[in-house]
């Protein structure tokens, strides 16, 4: 019985972490490894064409790193809108979170060298806009959860 309490705890305790992860953080994370030298590459690599694909128009379309890159960080900051919406207690926790990422992306864009990329100027509007997106949909959400009485 104790073991049952003890792994439904566990499992619990890993919910709330998956839940409230801030997901924005993957695409610093990624940046860092190749802009600090974790994982070896020569100059940056953000520009580096990953595919190129011939359109309709005649015109060739060439897919970056830093594009990829742009692109997953849409499509978490889709799943941070998603988990905006929530109406919990942790959702306090999350925006607290995306708040702290966002600082962290802003003082790294000023101040680390490698961090002065379009790149890193969009992540950093991307999580921007997952702060500003959280809040201004967790009031909205929360005025809806507000009844009035209709006899006052």
């Amino acid at each position: 019985m104790i073991d049952l309490l003890y792994c439904r705890f566990q499992i619990g305790g890993l919910m709330f972490i998956v839940r409230n992860f801030p997901l924005l953080v993957l695409p610093l994370i990624i940046y860092n490894l190749f802009g600090w030298g974790v994982i070896e590459a020569t100059g940056s690599i953000w520009p580096n064409e990953v595919a190129r694909f011939q359109m309709i128009s005649g015109q060739s379309f060439v897919l970056t790193l830093g594009g990829v890159l742009i692109i997953v960080a849409l499509l978490l900051l889709f799943v941070e809108i998603l988990k905006a919406t929530r109406t919990a207690q942790a959702t306090i926790v999350d925006h607290l979170l995306s708040t702290i990422i966002f600082i962290v992306y802003l003082l790294q864009f000023v101040v680390d060298p490698t961090a002065a990329t379009m790149t890193f100027l969009i992540l950093t509007v991307i999580a921007f806009l997952d702060v500003i997106a959280g809040y201004s949909i967790s009031i909205r959400v929360a005025s809806r959860d507000v009844t009035l009485d209709p006899r006052i």
